[in-house]
């Protein structure tokens, strides 16, 4: 059961960048998610995930050397859930159907996701040095806090420049 959890379901044994296709994965079954119940639905499902993986990467991982093995990407899953939670509170606030999650808010909370995770500035990069079960699932929420918060700003930032040059 963990080792499915954590490889969220086999999604973190494809190659090459196994955390690549965990987010990929999580990207495709969060706009599901949504589509199913809209914000609520998805913010339940991304602390539900983030809970899943505290409890069984320790689980999975004990004995290992390297508790940050590339194939578990339950992580990915809760950071890019999280990520993806931004756009779909704006949306649902804006009162817009479960039925639409326009393209670019996913892609973008994807790109940036994948960014921060990968490139682990500040805050990223301090939970990813504190190593352990812990830093594992700590770097990816962080990561996809930092692609929320730059999904949100992009947006506003989009907007504000159509609004100006029409």
């Amino acid at each position: 059961m963990e080792k499915l959890l954590c490889t969220w379901f086999g999604a973190g044994l494809l190659k090459p960048a196994p955390g690549t296709w965990g987010s990929a994965v999580a990207i495709a079954l969060g706009i599901g998610i949504y589509r199913l119940g809209h914000f609520p639905a998805l913010a339940i499902a991304t602390v539900l995930v983030t809970l899943a993986g505290f409890w069984a990467i320790p689980r999975y991982t004990a004995g290992m050397v390297d508790p940050d093995a590339s194939h578990i990407v339950i992580d990915e899953v809760a950071g890019q859930w999280l990520a993806l939670c931004f756009p779909a509170f704006a949306f649902w606030m804006r009162g817009m159907p479960a039925s639409d999650f326009p393209y670019p808010a996913w892609v973008a909370a994807f790109v940036f996701f994948r960014l921060f995770d990968i490139w682990k500035p500040w805050l990223i990069g301090i939970a990813d040095r504190e190593g352990g079960v812990s830093g594992v699932m700590k770097d990816d929420l962080w990561a996809g806090l930092f692609a929320g918060v730059a999904v949100i700003a992009t947006g506003i930032a989009f907007h504000a420049i159509i609004a100006v040059t029409r």
